[in-house]
């Protein structure tokens, strides 16, 4: 049996898990689940997971959801090497700021600042772009530290953070007054190109830039 996990395509936090599970070579068994009509709500998925959230990994009855768990998870039990991952609790603990960052900070205010008009048609408020922003320039800080975003080579922190800020991009948010993050963007895009990164992110990136502007014409 392969590990099961239950998706939606254009999800960001989707995405990254499909990135990590192509780049280590795990199989997966997709389930999507259209969450716009509720299927996530159902009773047998409600059962597995009573947050009833995506993604949702079950892994011979280990059931977890939460992307940046997932990532972790994955590298943790089919990785090959600790690159991904490092062992060296110092090194790991550099690389879980930085997923707690993407979790609770920048992907937060993407959320925030573009999902209201995206379920609900609903105005942009300049407040929450200027969160963006803000967390944004953190982001630029931090890359001051290392050649990638947590160590001087490429881990998951990598993939969580990737997916965020292409989705940014292709939501067409202003990335000029970031150079360091333009660089790391790239960098990672050129990383991940023979691992799916066209067909998984640069995709899903796009249908729900699509999404956006749509409700923002209405």
């Amino acid at each position: 049996m392969t590990p099961v996990l239950y998706y939606l395509p254009p999800s960001p936090p989707c995405r990254s898990v499909l990135l990590l599970a192509k780049m280590i070579g795990v199989e997966l068994e997709l389930k999507a689940l259209n969450v716009m009509e509720g299927e996530q709500l159902k009773p047998d998925f409600v059962e597995l997971n009573p947050q009833h959230c995506i993604p949702t990994l079950d892994d011979h009855g280990l059931v977890l959801w939460e992307s940046r768990v997932i990532l972790s998870y994955l590298v943790s039990a089919y990785g090959k090497d600790e690159n991904l991952y490092p062992k060296d609790f110092r090194s790991r603990a550099i690389v879980d700021q930085r997923l707690h960052f993407d979790l609770g900070t920048l992907y937060q205010r993407v959320v925030d600042y573009y999902f209201p008009t995206i379920q609900l048609g609903a105005h942009l408020d300049q407040t929450k772009k200027a969160k963006l922003a803000e967390a944004l320039g953190w982001f630029e800080a931090m890359l001051k530290q290392y050649q990638w975003s947590a160590a001087n080579h490429f881990t998951i922190a990598d993939i969580a953070l990737c997916v965020t800020v292409s989705q940014i991009e292709a939501f067409q948010f202003d990335l000029h007054p970031y150079p360091k993050v333009r660089a790391w963007l790239q960098k990672c895009k050129d990383e991940l190109q023979g691992h799916g990164y066209k067909e998984i992110n640069e995709t899903g990136a796009e249908t729900l830039a699509g999404l956006f502007r749509s409700k923002l014409k209405q």
